[in-house]
């Protein structure tokens, strides 16, 4: 997946309020719902609420992602 299509998916599940599955180049996953898209140079990461737990926010890097999909 481009950068370009994980930042589209990222950006219009943040103005919507929609969760996504992430799949980081790890291998892992996380699902969530974006708070906000950084894609500044100096930051190039997206915040999100992990599924049932809207306490806590999570800090990802842009560069960590492979895919994004709505969940």
């Amino acid at each position: 997946m481009t950068i370009e299509s994980i930042l589209e998916a990222l950006s219009y599940a943040n103005g919507n309020e929609l969760p996504v599955r992430l799949v980081l180049r790890d291998g892992s996953e996380i699902t969530g719902i974006p708070m906000s898209v950084d894609t500044h140079i100096t930051a190039h990461e997206v915040f999100l609420h992990p599924t049932g737990d809207a306490d806590t926010e999570i800090g990802i890097s842009l560069a960590a992602i492979v895919s994004a999909e709505m969940a």
